[in-house]
């Protein structure tokens, strides 16, 4: 059904010596603006490789921060299995199980140690769920952890988007007795000498600290509209796939409520770094009543952009995050839209945060922006 042709896109990270290039999956809503429809279709292949499989077995479903929360998220839903993620922010009254994750450029990741306590008395099975997998050792890591941690008879499986694993990392999970799935075998000899041909010319837009993008462009959160709701599910614990369907269905209502959404024909909706899922499963509601929608997400990633035709970003605006405004995050290739509709999870004050991404959309001319803090 897809293709690596299809899918990937290759770019170059920023100040990242471990591995030059990111793949980029044009599908996946994360960097480049998609339909929703289209990612979830993708997403919904993904489950389809594993429907059935393990009908007699209790599985968790384990999603990884922070590019692959929506996609987990999304295969828990079709196969009605529990879910939670990984994650780097702090959770409330959490303890952890800390690992890494070498080539990123965030490299420390974590997982709720109670949940998993708790998990553990029922569950026969973990089913990791990844963008790509490339060597496999990330999720090794986790793995290792999680055997030391809780001796008692655990079985693991991985499904992924893409997978570019070479025949000495597929024998080392076979070893481990580890199944693998995915959707597409992608080849990456050649993406680091595609990420150093980056030319590295796009455009680079500062929105935070509060710089505006132009000297008359205003980026007063006065002209925010403010969207109001009630309830939260924070995927960082264990979710039950319904609970958190019936939460994403909430959502949308109290949005459609009081978003004015009839008069746009052309709506972006916007998650925030690990946040996703509810996000795109709103845009793809708002979709199904015949609106031109896109989704994607900020993320901390820094990607170079280039203004090749063929490279897969073109314009980079630096933000402060809504999670710590000291950090810096990034959102790309935005465009004019009738309306935009920001969804965050984040907790504490996301004035800065706020700001800087709305100095970013009215850079690009989005006048009528809503804002929905759970």
């Amino acid at each position: 059904m897809y293709t690596e042709q299809d899918l990937v896109r290759v770019a170059r990270r920023e100040n990242n010596k471990k591995r030059n290039y990111l793949v980029v999956n044009r599908l996946q809503g994360k960097h480049i603006p998609v339909r929703p429809g289209e990612a979830l279709a993708m997403f919904r292949a993904l489950a389809d490789k594993l429907r059935g499989l393990y009908e007699k077995e209790t599985l968790l479903v384990i999603g990884f921060a922070e590019t692959a929360t929506a996609i987990g998220a999304a295969v828990a839903a079709e196969l009605g299995v529990d879910y939670m993620q990984t994650t780097r922010e702090l959770v409330p009254d959490a303890e952890y199980l800390y690992f890494s994750e070498e080539h990123s450029h965030a490299t420390e990741q974590k997982l709720v140690k109670n949940d998993i306590d708790r998990a553990l008395r029922t569950i026969d099975r973990i089913l990791f769920v990844e963008d790509e997998v490339t060597t496999g050792k990330t999720i090794r890591n986790i793995i290792d952890i999680l055997k030391k941690q809780y001796p008692e008879k655990l079985k693991f499986s991985v499904a992924s988007i893409l997978n570019g694993m070479d025949k000495a990392a597929m024998d080392v999970y076979k070893d481990y007795g580890i199944a693998l799935f995915w959707l597409v075998k992608t080849n990456h000899a050649a993406y680091t000498e595609t990420a150093n041909a980056c030319s590295d010319d796009g455009t680079y837009v500062v929105c935070k600290d509060g710089v505006p993008p132009a000297q008359n462009q205003s980026c007063a959160l006065d002209n925010i509209r403010y969207i109001k709701t009630c309830g939260r599910m924070d995927t960082r614990r264990i979710v039950h796939p319904a609970d958190y369907q019936k939460f994403c269905a909430s959502l949308y209502q109290d949005i459609a409520e009081q978003a004015d959404l009839e008069s746009a024909q052309k709506i972006l909706v916007l998650g925030t770094e690990e946040f996703m899922y509810p996000a795109l499963y709103v845009a793809d509601r708002i979709e199904a009543q015949g609106k031109d929608v896109r989704f994607h997400a900020t993320t901390r990633s820094p990607i170079a952009v280039s203004s090749a035709e063929n490279y897969p970003l073109h314009t980079r605006y630096e933000l402060s995050s809504f999670y710590d405004s000291s950090r810096t995050t990034y959102i790309y290739d935005l465009q004019k839209y009738d309306t935009v509709v920001i969804i965050t999870d984040a907790q504490k004050d996301t004035a800065v945060g706020l700001e800087s991404l709305y100095c970013a959309l009215a850079a690009t001319g989005n006048e009528r922006v809503y804002f929905c803090q759970l």
